[in-house]
């Protein structure tokens, strides 16, 4: 029995916000992307993430698709994109999902969207630097956030791809070229040293991570991560010998996660998971939601560099205030003179990649 004309209205309906209008079914058909929503969705913000098919992309979609406040999820990556979309689009959420597949429909996943969240670049491996990662990511960087300022200038933008420190410079010097920066939208993503002091110091202490606050401010590198343990909530006291020994394990987090994986890659879940944290913050900041409150890598007036990670308020504007160091002991302010000096050189090294 031949489907009826409804039926198969129905089926293209369904399945054509998933495909890109170059890309074709099995059967040969092409169909055409309509803008559709799942019936009941709820209303909520456009969501894209940029190298969505990657180590930390994909447990960063899934989380996403998984947040009532997305009703858009546009998923893109230069390779496959199109199975990520698939795959994640079966999940019975309220998000509807649309892939995009390369250069060409980089636009298209870019165009109407209110946040955008980029984990797109290759991942550290032993023994390699942050360094080594420039090159390849800066460039990276660049392409994407050049396809932003074209179509999406006034989205929020969460920059995950490392060296956060030079890549957030980068893209700054993109939008100023094209006339579209906005310094409260552009936003280095450096949630992932927050999580990971929480859960150290909480271990230290004996307590719920979920009810410990670590103020990680600096940068998202090495000695550039400078966890305020002064200013821990709940109010408590470190030995010597803890404040030095969490200090380094939250500097050298990363590092302990490639070498336990030993070549097969480095920090993607807990990356993933700290990326949708500090994104739903951004988003109920949309929202307008009062005291969103999380620490972000942020062009700044807090020290003399041009950026830094400290508190910020996110607002409808992106970062609607930065907040100040707070009062720092002996060994937080060495700890923040070694942190500006080698932050200084990472984010000149992105500026000049731009200028150069």
């Amino acid at each position: 029995m031949e489907p009826s004309v409804e039926a198969n209205g129905r089926i293209a309906r369904i399945s054509a916000h998933l495909f890109p209008p170059n890309l074709q079914m099995e059967d040969g058909s092409a169909l055409r992307r309509a803008d559709c929503r799942a019936k009941g969705g709820a209303p909520g913000f456009k969501v894209a993430i940029l190298g969505a098919a990657g180590g930390i992309g994909q447990p960063l979609a899934m989380l996403m698709k998984m947040n009532p406040l997305v009703s858009v999820l546009h998923l893109y990556d230069v390779v496959n994109a199109p199975g990520v979309t698939a795959d994640i689009s079966h999940m019975d959420t309220g998000a509807v999902v649309r892939g995009f597949l390369g250069q060409p429909q980089l636009e298209s996943a870019l165009t109407g969207m209110d946040l955008l969240i980029i984990p797109a670049g290759v991942p550290r491996k032993p023994g390699m630097t942050r360094d080594d990662l420039f090159n390849i990511n800066a460039g990276i960087v660049r392409t994407l956030c050049e396809g932003i300022a074209k179509a999406c200038p006034k989205a929020i933008v969460n920059l995950i791809s490392n060296p956060v420190n030079s890549t957030v410079p980068i893209a700054a010097e993109v939008f100023k070229k094209a006339g579209t920066y906005d310094p409260k939208r552009l936003l280095g993503v450096t949630t992932l040293d927050v999580v990971r002091a929480n859960t150290f110091v909480a271990e230290v202490l004996g307590l719920d991570p979920r009810e410990v606050d670590v103020p990680v401010v600096g940068g998202h590198a090495g000695v550039t991560i400078l966890p305020l343990l002064s200013q821990v909530k709940p109010p408590c006291s470190f030995t010597k010998e803890e404040t030095e020994y969490l200090t380094n394990r939250i500097q050298n987090g990363g590092t302990e996660v490639v070498e336990a994986k030993a070549g097969a890659g480095s920090a993607t879940l807990s990356m993933a998971y700290a990326a949708v944290k500090f994104a739903d913050a951004c988003l109920r900041g949309l929202r307008g939601d009062a005291g969103v409150v999380e620490c972000a890598f942020v062009a700044s007036e807090v020290t003399e560099l041009p950026f830094f990670a400290t508190k910020v308020r996110l607002g409808r504007n992106g970062a609607d205030e930065i907040y100040q160091l707070g009062p720092l002991n002996e060994y937080e302010r060495v700890g923040l003179e070694k942190a500006k000096r080698e932050l200084a050189a990472s984010i000149q090294k992105g500026v000049s990649f731009i200028k150069k």
